[in-house]
This record gives structure tokens, C-alpha cells and sequence, in this order.
């Protein structure tokens, strides 16, 4: 009797930390748009750019603040957002604007927490420093180099998207992510950090 409670006891002791360990695999690497973690901001209708393959993005590299991400390619949400990635150790490009290198604003995005205090890529974003070092390799080995120029904190409501996916800029790559206090009836935060980088000549 006592051996037949000990392995029900483990039994459901199993099952209980399968649960658990499903429930923060999905809350760690999936972020639904309507989750805590949304960055997305609403982009320009005419921010529609061709790309060749080969200069996409592949991954992100910040090494004043440890980041050396995957690059998603992502487009509009439903909401006419710029989406998010589908995870929080990757980063998203947004695939109808400029790749980093070519002339314009290009522009990722990526989560700063999960909700559970667990972090995100840009969760340290807000440390990096005009002159930080931003670099891009693309999908055909290229790596690109860029510069921090400027740092700006927008309320949610008021981000310049405009100046964010502006096409016909030089040659950047500007990064976003959530910051601020977080807006229970919006579910979500209530700023937007853009950082602003310029590509450097060779």
C-alpha cells in the first residue's frame, strides 16, 4: 500500500512538472502580438521596398550589451502593426523596408520581456550609448558596421514612424522595443525606445 502512494506520488509529481515545464517553454520562447511583449508600432502604408535574397538580414550583433541575435523576416500584423518575432531570443527585421546597408531606414524590432520578468533580446537596449557599435551580417556572409547616433524615448501613442521607416534616408538601421510603465488596459508598455544607428563607410 505504502510503495502504491509513493509511485502515485511521483506519478503526479511528473505530470505536475511536465505541466510546468510546457507552460515556460511556451511563455519563454512564444509571444503571441497580443502578449505583453508586443513592440510593434503602426507603419507607413508606402514603406514597400524590393530586396535581393542574399542581402537580408541574418543576425544581429550589439556587443556593448551581449545581443548576437537570429533575424526573423516579418512583415504587417493584423492589427497594421509592424509584427514581432515569434520568440524572445530573436530578433525581426521588417521585410517591406530597406535591408541594413541599402539606402534608407531599415528596422528591427524585438521583445524586451516576456511578462514573467524573463528577458528579452532588447531587454538591456536602453544601455547602449550614442557611438556603441551595431553590426549586421547578411545572408550572404557580409557584415556591415554601424554607428549609434541617437537614442529616443517616444510615448506609445506618438512614435514618428515616419522618421522610424523613412525610405529615403541614408544609409541606417534603427532598433525598437518596448520601455516605460506598463498600461493594464492596453497591454502593453506605454513607450517606445528607438535606438538610431548609421552605417559607417568601409
Amino acid at each position: 500500500m505504502q510503495t502504491t502512494r509513493i509511485i502515485g506520488a511521483i506519478f503526479i509529481t511528473a505530470i505536475a512538472a511536465g505541466v510546468f515545464t510546457a507552460v515556460l517553454v511556451h511563455a519563454v520562447w512564444f509571444a503571441p502580438e497580443t502578449e505583453v511583449t508586443d513592440t510593434s508600432i503602426s507603419v507607413p502604408t508606402s514603406t514597400v521596398v524590393a530586396v535581393q535574397s542574399g542581402d537580408k538580414p541574418a543576425r544581429l550583433i550589439i556587443p556593448s550589451i551581449g545581443v548576437n541575435a537570429n533575424v526573423q523576416d516579418v512583415g504587417i500584423a493584423a492589427s497594421g502593426n509592424m509584427a514581432v518575432p515569434n520568440n524572445f531570443t530573436d530578433v525581426a527585421w521588417y521585410k517591406y523596408g530597406p535591408v541594413p546597408g541599402a539606402l534608407g531606414s531599415a528596422v528591427m524590432d524585438g521583445h524586451v520581456d516576456n511578462g514573467l520578468s524573463l528577458a528579452g533580446v532588447f531587454k538591456h537596449l536602453s544601455d547602449v550609448k550614442v557611438g556603441d557599435d551595431v553590426y549586421v551580417e547578411n545572408q550572404s556572409g557580409q557584415r556591415l558596421h554601424f554607428k549609434v547616433t541617437d537614442i529616443e524615448l517616444y510615448p506609445y501613442k506618438s512614435v514618428p514612424t515616419d522618421q522610424i521607416f523613412n525610405p529615403k534616408d541614408t544609409e541606417r538601421l534603427n532598433l525598437i522595443t518596448c520601455d516605460g510603465s506598463w498600461v493594464q488596459g492596453q497591454r502593453t508598455y506605454d513607450h517606445r525606445l528607438v535606438v538610431y544607428t548609421t552605417l559607417m563607410s568601409s
